[in-house]
């Protein structure tokens, strides 16, 4: 698995209030809980859904979106990748299944995770 550290997809609305506020943007707390925005959630968090959230200013959603990248342990962006492409990595593909809610979700572990894959 890459450096990335799970610890984030716990975080709760106000660990992401907290979090945004270290990167230097106080003013984008409300933007964040006001849409529900987990650990979780984070993981579709980049330029083309920040203006969803209220956030508009394009020099500080690519920030953010970097920051959430770094966050997540990717370093590839989605609109760089072609069908020729091969397939994600697993981090990747792991962090979407994590992303969502359920118990299932809630019980997946990355070993689990690729567990599965290879059968």
């Amino acid at each position: 698995m890459s450096t990335c550290n799970m610890e984030f997809l716990s975080w709760s609305c106000e660990d992401v209030e907290q979090w945004i506020e270290s990167l230097g943007f106080p003013q984008y707390k409300a933007c964040f809980t006001e849409n529900f925005i987990t650990g979780r959630k984070l993981i579709y968090v980049n330029c083309i859904y920040l203006p969803r959230l209220g956030i508009t200013d394009f020099e500080d959603m690519k920030v953010i979106s970097a920051r959430v990248r770094e966050l997540l342990g990717i370093t590839e962006t989605p609109w760089s990748r072609s069908i020729a492409d091969p397939p994600r990595d697993s981090t990747r593909l792991f962090l979407e299944k994590k992303s969502q809610t359920g118990v299932q979700a809630d019980g997946l572990t990355y070993q689990r995770f690729l567990d599965d894959m290879r059968q």
